[in-house]
């Protein structure tokens, strides 16, 4: 599975190393990405998502349901 939070949509960005003498080199910035089990009391079940540590505080504000169908909406997530 990619580097993509499934709330957010935050994915891997492009950039540069930038030495001393300021010689450019390309590298990657990834995304804070966690593998975390939820529980959606809505559907009795447990869910495991990657998430980046902003959705994780996304969901604790929302509500795990109510983040996922706003993930869904937004077009990061496909149920």
């Amino acid at each position: 599975m990619s580097r993509i939070c499934e709330i957010t949509g935050k994915k891997v960005m492009s950039g540069n190393n930038v030495s001393h003498s300021n010689i450019k080199t390309k590298r990657k910035f990834y995304p804070n990405l966690q593998t975390k089990k939820f529980y959606i009391p809505e559907e009795d079940a447990w869910i495991t998502m990657k998430v980046s540590a902003k959705g994780m505080r996304i969901i604790n504000k929302k509500g795990a349901y109510k983040a996922i169908m706003d993930a869904y909406k937004a077009g990061n997530i496909e149920l």
